[in-house]
């Protein structure tokens, strides 16, 4: 199988192979156009005629990483008629509206490229498309659908327009993700992840809008995409991608593959200081809210035409309160100066892990941020359908950074 690869409306190359041995391959218009070794696509695949043999499986493994998890993937095969673990396979078929702003269609199918169209929806059938993931996974029409997101959390994509919502058929850029408020005892999840994104507008680290919005009574998550900018795709990776970790190593317990400083060692080598400075403000954050779930594939990059890197906004602000049910027991993703332990972690390690970054200034970057989080907390308070310990919970990690 061969699938083309573009990006930013210029062709990059194409994935040949099968499903084990499938590598990159770069064509000359696309060094011609962004420049020899450049990372637009990945500061893991730079832009060579000639790719390290060493580095195949990496580059497998970026590819990989642009599939859904658990459920969603599931449901996705089936719609298909794909087998697990056909990864080619399931770009040919989705790989239209992925992350970022790649694009991915079969070569040897005359039907491709196809047009990318429209399909306007209402309330009743985006509550049908929110609660019938098997039938519609990711809002897919089952013949023209060519949307792919990873995340194992039910949501599907929408395009919203100036007249309504529709679907996103052959590969018309979606532009919002759906969150549908989940039916047992994680109902609070999309309230707690709304104020955890609250909280990270008003600290300057986000920019995208997220609400609550009820559709035919079906209450859901409403998410702009980052990485659309007016209907048009922004690239991105995340840094499961960008380090190499497949699936479960977005953990770093599980393969120690990524890692709070091996994130910062990408940040220093490929953007600025003032995005290494940011994410160390993320990382206070994210401590601060109790963010248990900030793993390799919740924290990226975004690549512009240009080649400019630049750290992607915080995404996936979810605050968890210890002990929940169906939820956290306490552990971080990723170890703050070697601990995962959210609860013991201090303002005294914050300082230590950044400083192994090779920043400067740490002490007081830490007191401002937690300032201005402060500042943020008592502007701004969670819904009425969030964890009712929520508040209670970031005011107590507040106060104990402080110390």
């Amino acid at each position: 199988m061969r699938l083309a690869i573009e990006l930013y409306g210029q062709r990059i190359g194409a994935l040949e192979g099968d499903a084990r041995t499938f590598d990159v391959t770069v064509v000359a218009e696309a060094i011609e156009h962004f420049g020899m070794n450049s990372t637009v696509l990945s500061v893991a695949i730079p832009l060579s005629p000639h790719l390290r043999r060493d580095h195949a499986s990496r580059r497998r493994n970026w590819f990989a990483e642009l599939l859904p998890e658990g459920d969603q993937y599931e449901f996705m095969l089936a719609q298909s008629g794909l087998r697990a673990g056909d990864t080619l396979g399931f770009l040919a078929h989705y790989g239209r509206d992925i992350a970022g702003a790649v694009q991915l269609w079969n070569l040897d199918d005359p039907t491709e490229p196809r047009t990318p169209e429209l399909r306007a929806v209402n309330d009743v059938q985006i509550r049908e498309l929110l609660t019938s993931p098997m039938m519609t996974p990711l809002a897919n029409a089952p013949r023209e659908g060519r949307t792919s997101l990873g995340g194992v959390q039910p949501k599907i994509v929408l395009v919203r327009t100036t007249t309504g919502w529709a679907q996103a058929l052959g590969g018309w850029p979606s532009t919002h993700i759906l969150k549908p408020e989940l039916q047992d005892v994680r109902a609070h999840i999309i309230y707690d992840e709304e104020y955890g994104s609250r909280l990270a507008r008003e600290v300057g680290l986000a920019a995208f809008d997220t609400r609550i919005e009820t559709f035919d009574g079906q209450r859901a998550l409403v998410i702009e995409r980052f990485d659309r900018a007016d209907g048009v795709r922004i690239h991105q990776e995340d840094f499961s991608q960008a380090l190499g970790a497949s699936r479960i190593e977005k953990y770093q317990e599980f393969g120690g593959v990524t890692s709070l400083a091996r994130i910062a060692r990408v940040l220093a080598t490929h953007t600025s200081v003032s995005e290494l400075r940011r994410f160390a403000r993320m990382v206070v954050f994210g401590m601060v809210i109790n963010n248990l779930d900030m793993h390799a594939k919740n924290i990226g990059l975004l690549h512009q035409e240009s080649g400019e890197v630049t750290l992607a906004p915080a995404y996936d602000n979810v605050p968890f309160v210890r002990g929940e049910a169906g939820g956290s027991d306490g552990r971080l993703a990723l170890a703050v100066n070697g601990s995962y332990e959210s609860d013991t972690v201090t303002r005294g390690d914050l300082v230590a892990e950044i400083s192994s970054w090779g920043v400067s200034r740490v002490e007081p970057l830490v007191d401002d941020m937690l300032d201005s989080v402060r500042a943020a907390v008592e502007s701004q308070r969670p819904g009425q359908d969030a964890h009712p310990q929520i508040f209670d919970t970031i005011g107590y990690r507040l106060r104990q950074l402080t110390r």
